[in-house]
């Protein structure tokens, strides 16, 4: 359970980097107040169910970016919060059933914010954001956050229905489901890292290293 909560507030973590680093991509700076001129006033469209919430149509500005950053920020602090008051309440014994699903729709809402911000962001600027190929590297991110959790969710409901059972009275049903996560997870992160190889391709990072060797032997 503790090492399950430290990846998951990892994962949380990497969701706002993400959008920290198509931020950096299109230079804008939300502590520096800087936007750049050109992206000033791009009409954002919210979907339902957010338009209960948000006018259906914004204009982009400081405000609004830094709105879309707290979105992300909210699942990194609210993530590592209800990991402690989950293994705390189980370490008391005063975790019941109904507790653990009010975390579960606590948790999925908050990383729903978290990747509609991410999606919003990217729809918005995808022409601007081509040449950095991000939809590559979103599908990376949000598959492993995706597969993670909601496989994870799908764990639960399989063994709060019985289908996911203990046969061994060495072994509960907890480790069990402990056991079937860990196992899909390494077997998610094989392909996701194959993946990675070609969404998160060194190229871009390479280039000015080489011509700064060849300066220096030319020198």
């Amino acid at each position: 359970m503790f090492l399950d909560s430290i990846k998951e507030c990892y994962e949380a973590l990497v969701i706002a980097k993400f959008l920290a680093l198509l931020y950096s991509y299109l230079k804008i700076s939300i502590s520096k107040n800087i936007v750049p001129d050109e992206i000033k006033g791009r009409e954002i469209h919210h979907s339902f169910p957010m338009t209960l919430f948000q006018p259906r149509t914004v204009r982009l500005n400081h405000q609004t970016l830094k709105l879309l950053k707290y979105w992300t920020w909210q699942f990194v602090i609210i993530r590592p919060v209800c990991s402690v008051l989950m293994i705390t309440l189980q370490a008391l014994g005063l975790y019941p059933s109904w507790l653990s699903w009010t975390f579960t729709v606590i948790l999925n809402l908050s990383v729903s914010l978290a990747l509609y911000s991410l999606v919003l962001f990217y729809h918005v600027f995808a022409k601007e954001l081509a040449p950095h190929s991000p939809l590559a590297k979103f599908l990376c991110i949000k598959g492993i956050v995706f597969f993670v959790f909601w496989q994870g969710v799908v764990i639960d409901i399989l063994a709060a229905v019985g289908v996911i059972r203990s046969h061994h009275f060495w072994l509960d049903v907890e480790h069990i489901e402990e056991a079937i996560q860990n196992v899909l997870i390494c077997l998610e992160m094989v392909v996701f890292s194959v993946l990675q190889q070609y969404a998160y391709h060194v190229a871009p990072y390479s280039g000015d290293v080489e011509k700064k060797m060849l300066n220096k032997k030319r020198e």
